[in-house]
C-alpha cells in the first residue's frame, strides 16, 4: 500500500461492534486459503489454469478430495482435488520448511490409497489400476524473503547420495506474497486478491498493536477497496476467527525464533564438516565458546548470514 493507503486502513472507521461480539473460531482448523478456495470453485477451476495454461470451464468436472481430518489420518494438506486426470494437492505456508516433499508423499500415499479403494481392478491383478498425475505445490506468502518460484526434492534427504534413488517427488514453492510472480496473479485475480489481503494485514498490524482492531480495519480497507469484496462480506466473522488464528503475534514471533535457531544450528554444523574437512577441528572447537572467532570462520567459509 501507498503511505496515504496505510493511512486510510490505520485511521479507517471503527470496526461494527456486531460484528466484534460474534464468536472468534479461535480453534478452526481450515486455513484461509483453503476456505475461501473449497467456498469459490470457479477461482479454484481459475487457479488450476493459470497453473498450467489451460482453459477449462466445466465446473462439474472438478472433484474436491482433500484428506479430513480422521483418526485414522496421519496427515492432511490444505486441498486436494481431481481434474483432468491430475491430482493438484495444495499447501499454504507462511514458513519455510524442507520437509515438504516428505509430507506430500504422505498425501499423496493417502490419496492413491482411497483410489486403489475405489478401482474396480484389484491391486494384485493384472489389470493395471490408472491413477491421477499427481502435482504439488506450495502457495507460501511468510515474512522471510523467498524467491518467485522454489523446487523442492524429496531426493534432497536421502542419506546415501551415491547410489541411484528409485523414488523422487518434487513441490514447486510459489511465492505469492505481493509483488511476486505477477504473471500468475494477473491470470488469477482471486489469488492476486487474496494476496493483497495479506499484505494489508501485515501492514495494519505494524501499526495497531490490538491485534483484533488491526485485522478488522485491514478487513474494512479490503471491503472498500473491492478486495475480495463480496467474500469478506458474506463471511466476515469467519474469516476474522482464521486471521486471529494464522497472525497470532505471540505465535508468529516463536516461530520466527525457532527458525532463527535452527538456522543457526544448520551453520554452526556447516561451519564443524567444514573445519573437521580442512583438518582445523580445535579452531571449531574453540569457535564454540568464542563468538568473534566463530563469526570470523563464518565469513571464511562464506557462511555469514
Amino acid at each position: 500500500m501507498s503511505k496515504r493507503q496505510k493511512k486510510k486502513c490505520i485511521t479507517s472507521r471503527k470496526p461494527d461492534r456486531r460484528n466484534s461480539r460474534q464468536p472468534m473460531y479461535r480453534n478452526v482448523k481450515d486455513r484461509l486459503f483453503r476456505y475461501l478456495f473449497e467456498k469459490d470453485r470457479e477461482a479454484l477451476l481459475n487457479l488450476y489454469n493459470a497453473l498450467n495454461g489451460t482453459a477449462y470451464h466445466d465446473l462439474s468436472q472438478l472433484e474436491i478430495v482433500t484428506i479430513e481430518s480422521a483418526v485414522y489420518v496421519v496427515m492432511k494438506n490444505d486441498l486436494a482435488y481431481i481434474l483432468s486426470g491430475t491430482l493438484s494437492m495444495y499447501e499454504h505456508q507462511s514458513t519455510y520448511s524442507p520437509n515438504l516433499p516428505v509430507r506430500f508423499l504422505i498425501y499423496l500415499a493417502q490419496e492413491y490409497q482411497r483410489v486403489v479403494e475405489k478401482a474396480e481392478k484389484s491391486l494384485y491383478g493384472i489389470g493395471q489400476i490408472s491413477l491421477p498425475t499427481p502435482q504439488c505445490i506450495v502457495f507460501y506468502n511468510g515474512a522471510k524473503e523467498m524467491p518467485a518460484e522454489t523446487t523442492l526434492k524429496l531426493s534432497d534427504a536421502f542419506e546415501n547420495k551415491q547410489v541411484r534413488a528409485d523414488v523422487e517427488l518434487t513441490v514447486r514453492m510459489l511465492n505469492i506474497n505481493y509483488g511476486h510472480n505477477r504473471q500468475l496473479m494477473e491470470k488469477c485475480r482471486v489469488l492476486e486478491e487474496y494476496s493483497r489481503l495479506a499484505a494489508v494485514t501485515r501492514e495494519c498490524m505494524m501499526a495497531e498493536k490490538d491485534l483484533q482492531t488491526a485485522l478488522n480495519q485491514a478487513i474494512n480497507y479490503c471491503i472498500e477497496n473491492n478486495i475480495l469484496k463480496e467474500f469478506l462480506l458474506r463471511n466476515r466473522a469467519e474469516v476474522l476467527g482464521m486471521l486471529l488464528e494464522e497472525f497470532d503475534k505471540e505465535k508468529y514471533e516463536r516461530t520466527l525464533r525457532i527458525e532463527g535457531r535452527e538456522e543457526g544450528e544448520v551453520r554452526v554444523n556447516q561451519l564443524g564438516i567444514l573445519l573437521t574437512e580442512a583438518g582445523r577441528s580445535n579452531d571449531f572447537l574453540k569457535s564454540l565458546s568464542d563468538r568473534e572467532l566463530q563469526k570470523k570462520l563464518f565469513v571464511e567459509f562464506g557462511l555469514e548470514e
